[in-house]
């Protein structure tokens, strides 16, 4: 007998089945026919068939929910104000693509995003409308696709004005741009005593025009918690209309826009020329249990399939750590989801996910992977049926805010905490 490595794996050779010989075995056992998508191995042959979506766990997204979220708030706001729908982050969760479409159908005017490559995915997608890059384009070849993809960057100082100045020479074209005033949020922006002389400077630029002029609330949802109290979000807004004043005439010709989800809903005054609208597009106050005549609706629902039922003994412990053990005879389902799919681990023993409009309770450390479930007041569960973890089943809803209590969670993170590897379903 001898023993040779082929591709990394041990191969065993018997006195009767030479080298050579085991090769012309291999070649016809295994081939695959990429042009028809199907393989034959040992002479069967089966066609290879995608896996369906909703075979593990995936993301359900109603687009027509998000395009109605999109035109009750176009409706909230009035004509006279522009509605910017917030798609960054995969369109938090939601797929970005499938969102921005949404929205424009709903009345949205505009996408904003935060990085480049966010922005060229949409208009690879053939969206043609004004895209706002919420972050800072720092260096020359970032700016110059921007241009070439014709979205509008954010600056904050004259430098990033000067290149794009360059580059809007050097290309013999006009480059629109919007300008970031710090008010009190204290990360991007220029300072609010910096900006009519920053602005002075820019006009002198010939190749770029300045369209808009924003800034953003630290903490409208917390000020809007307080019984609408405007506290520091009403010193930004004053910084902001002092900033607009000092400009004279010239922030007349200037997109002016200040508010996110919690300023829109919260004060008219707020709304300046448009308004960005991010977690409320996607069927969610900002403040829990905030009281609103606006029928949003959530769009996203997360499930996942049960894998395997079991029954165990009283005392039995379950998954890592045995942080969890059975106290009675109990009746277990496994559920093709984990961590790796955005389900914080800091949820083990905590949630629970309906089933038939049932709820079921999740029990044990939530591994990368998977999640059990008791049910064993809900016998009948077979592998293969559907728990939804996040959104509608019935008569129960499960939110992202009701994870966000019981994690110290906030919805967004929970929103964009959902992984590429869960498929996204569009109804």
């Amino acid at each position: 007998m001898q023993a040779s490595y082929l591709s990394g794996m041990l191969v065993v050779l018997t006195p009767c089945c030479s080298f050579p010989y085991y090769i012309d075995w291999m070649q016809s056992m295994s081939k695959i026919n990429r042009s028809e998508r199907s393989f034959t191995f040992g002479g069967l042959t089966e066609n290879v068939i995608s896996p369906d979506p909703r075979s593990r766990a995936w993301v359900e997204v109603d687009s027509k929910i998000i395009e109605n979220n999109a035109r009750v708030l176009k409706n909230f706001i009035g004509d006279d104000c522009s509605l910017m729908a917030v798609v960054k982050a995969d369109g938090y969760g939601h797929g970005a693509e499938t969102v921005a479409k949404s929205a424009l159908t709903g009345g949205a005017d505009s996408l904003g995003v935060a990085t480049l490559e966010e922005g060229i995915q949409l208009r690879n997608a053939g969206l043609k409308c004004q895209i706002l890059i919420l972050g800072n384009l720092i260096n020359s070849e970032e700016l110059y696709s921007s241009f070439c993809w014709d979205l509008i960057p954010t600056i904050s100082g004259i430098r990033e004005a000067i290149i794009c100045n360059n580059i809007a020479e050097n290309n013999h074209k006009k480059f629109f741009i919007h300008l970031k005033v710090d008010t009190g949020m204290t990360r991007l922006g220029c300072d609010c005593d910096e900006v009519k002389e920053l602005i002075s400077k820019i006009d002198y630029l010939e190749n770029i025009s300045l369209k808009g002029i924003y800034s953003h609330l630290a903490i409208a949802d917390k000020d809007l918690e307080n019984n609408k109290k405007l506290n520091f979000t009403q010193i930004q807004v004053t910084r902001f209309e002092k900033v607009l004043k000092d400009l004279g005439a010239r922030n007349k010709s200037l997109c002016r826009h200040l508010a996110n989800s919690a300023g829109t809903l919260s004060d008219s005054r707020l709304h300046f020329d448009m308004v960005r609208v991010g977690l409320s597009l996607y069927g969610y106050f900002p403040v829990n249990d905030f009281e609103s005549d606006l029928r949003l609706k959530p769009a996203l629902k997360v499930k996942s399939r049960v894998t395997l039922v079991r029954e165990v003994e009283k005392g039995i412990g379950v998954g890592y750590g045995h942080f969890f053990k059975t106290q009675r005879k109990s009746k277990l389902a496994v559920v093709a989801i984990g961590y790796a799919d955005g389900v914080s681990r800091n949820l083990s023993g905590k949630i629970s996910a309906s089933i038939d409009g049932v709820l079921v309770p999740q029990v044990g450390a939530i591994a990368m992977d998977q999640m059990v479930f008791d049910i064993t007041d809900k016998p009948d569960i077979k592998t293969g049926q559907v728990l939804t973890l996040l959104g509608t089943d019935g008569e129960v809803c499960i939110s992202p805010q009701n994870w966000c209590d019981l994690s110290g969670s906030i919805p967004w993170e929970v929103l964009c905490g959902f992984r590429n590897r869960l498929p996204r379903v569009v109804t």
